[in-house]
Parts: C-alpha cells; structure tokens; sequence
C-alpha cells in the first residue's frame, strides 16, 4: 500500500508513518517543519524515519495549492493519512491567521488531491475540541458541536463539514478522528506532560489552570497509533440506516464518518501531576491560576463506536505510559 501521510515530522504523524513503515508499506511524508516549537525535535523524529527505505520526504506547506497538487501527481497515494495542522488552542487566540492557512487552506488542497486522484480513504486528524462548552459525559459522535469555544476547535469542526461537502459530492471516503489529549514518547512540548516533566525535574513551578479543578482522558501514544491504522484500513462507506429526518451527527449517506479516539479513562488533574511526581521522583511546584480562554474544564471520550468499528482497545494505563515518557525524556535531554 502506498500511504501519504501530512505532518509526517510531528508528533502523531512520525508514529504513524514509522508503523505503517513497519508492517511494508510505502509511505510518502509531507512536513513544512515550521517552528511553532522546536524543530530539532521534529528533524529528530524525522530521522527515524530516513532510515527506511521504502520513506520519501517532501518539506512544504501544504497551504501551497500548487505544490499539494505537485506532490499528488507525483505520489498518487492509494490512501492518505492527514495529520498536519497548526495546534494549539491557547496559540490560536493570538496567531488566528495560522489556523486559517494550516487547517483550513491546506486541508482543502489535501481533499481537491484526493479528489482528483481518487484516493482509496482520507483519515484526519480533528479533536476533541470540537465539543466546545458541552458538559455532559463521555463526549459521543452524536453530540452536537456547535459550539466553539477556541478558533483551533472551529477549524476542527469545519474540517468534518468539508470532508463531508467532499464524501456527498465526490464519493470520496472521508473518517475524521477526534483526538483527546495524545502523550508519549517523542510529545509535543507544548503539551501538559512535557511541559510539567520538563519544570519538575528543572525545579521551575508548573502552572495548574482552574486551581486543577480538571479532568483530561489522556491516551498514550501507541493506542493512538493504533486506532488510527486500523480506522486507515477500513474506508469509509455510506451508512444504509442513516435517515435525514432523524439525522445522527457522526454518519452519512456519504463515505463519511467521525469517530472518538480516546483511552475513556477520565484522570483528574491533580491525580496526573501525583503520576508525574512519581515517576520523576521529585515533588511538583505549583502555580495555581484561572482557567485559560479557550480552555474546557473536562474531556472524556466515548469510544464505543470505533470499538465496532475498528477494534480499538487502549491498553496503556497512564502510570506506564507516564513513566514511558519519562525514560525517553531523560534520554532525549539528557537530564
């Protein structure tokens, strides 16, 4: 199977890309390697991935409409695995331009090359942002999400409407993935388990927002590998029950579909940072602060429906994988 996969040097894609790489297949990586955060880690990452034959790389930005059109003409992927994106919900609020170029832009160039080259299944990355201010749990596919709180989450959400507008229009199998808070080995540092690892064990305060009155469903990287091929394998068919006068939010007439992808094992803040503690060995300086803007006070993920669909079982508990990222950091850094 040739396989395309965006965003190839970041966090999600290079795990991606070097499972796919594992079992035999092709994979063409796509990546503008831009500097939201620190590049040497996404070229570290990259590297890994060099290192199989059977990877090509392309560095651009997917928002070039000539360029994507370039690199699917030139890979005609048999399936694509759409994972790059401007991230960050607290990033966005400030650097609103970013999302409308990385998550709207280059997804469309992504759909029209799919389109025109009639890609066997488009999976993308969307969030578990998308549920905005809603507060009743687990989050389900059926809930509505009409409601934002962050323009990241707004993109997200456009991007299941876009795909869609292509599934009806063009017959093209879309599934979207809405992510909950991904960690491992390799993370991103922007996030929550690298940033409290790195302060913890530099002895600088971490900053505890909603005077860690939080919940977040932390899913260790691996399960989200996981999910994310075995959805890949599986394209996307119309629903035959679907009924538009009782319309069900996360299924179509269309190739489309919209699953959770998530471990369904809510961690309360405080109880995450105790993991932490642990696992560094040193004790936690805390900054406790007001929720942030954009910020939800839970995330929790039902994932029953990619259970049917695909399989998926999470399988690492957050003490191991924790401690996973631990020994990588200590590793990687050096510390």
């Amino acid at each position: 199977m040739k396989i395309l996969v965006t965003g190839s040097a970041g966090f999600i894609g290079a795990a991606v890309a070097e499972r796919l790489l594992e079992r035999g297949d092709e994979v063409a990586g796509v990546d503008s390697l831009n500097d939201y955060y620190d590049v040497s880690l996404k070229r570290a990452r990259l590297e890994r991935l060099l290192g199989h034959t059977s990877y090509r790389h392309h560095e651009f930005d997917l928002a070039d409409q000539n360029a994507t059109a370039s690199l699917f003409e030139s890979e005609n992927p048999q399936r694509v695995v759409h994972l790059a994106a401007q991230a960050g919900v607290r990033y966005s609020i400030d650097h609103p331009h970013a999302y409308g170029s990385a998550n709207l832009s280059a997804f469309l160039n992504v759909l029209e090359g799919c389109r025109h080259h009639r890609s066997e299944h488009l999976t993308y990355a969307s969030s578990s942002s998308v549920y905005g201010g809603n507060t009743k749990t687990p989050f389900s596919e059926r809930d509505a999400v009409d409601h934002p709180v962050s323009l990241y989450a707004a993109t997200k959400r456009a991007n299941e409407l876009m795909a869609h507008t292509y599934s009806h229009l063009y017959s093209l199998p879309t599934t979207g993935l809405r992510f909950f808070t991904v960690y491992g080995p390799w993370g991103r540092p922007d996030m929550s388990p690298f940033l409290f690892v790195k302060r913890i064990l530099s002895g600088e305060p971490i900053d505890v927002f909603n005077h860690g009155d939080h919940q977040r469903d932390f899913t260790y990287i691996d399960d989200i590998v996981e999910g994310v091929v075995r959805t890949s394998d599986r394209p996307a068919s119309p629903d035959p029950d679907y009924d538009p006068n009782r319309p069900d939010t996360s299924r179509s007439s269309a190739p489309w579909r919209i699953f959770n992808i998530g471990c369904e094992r809510p961690i309360q803040l405080m109880h995450y940072i105790e993991v932490i503690e642990e696992c560094t060995g040193r004790k936690a300086i805390k900054n406790m602060l007001p929720m942030q803007p954009g910020d939800v006070k839970a995330t929790y993920a039902d994932v029953s429906a990619l259970v049917e669909a695909v399989g998926y079982r999470p399988k690492i508990e957050l003490e191991e994988g924790m401690a996973r990222f631990v020994h990588w950091y200590r590793e990687f850094y050096r510390v």
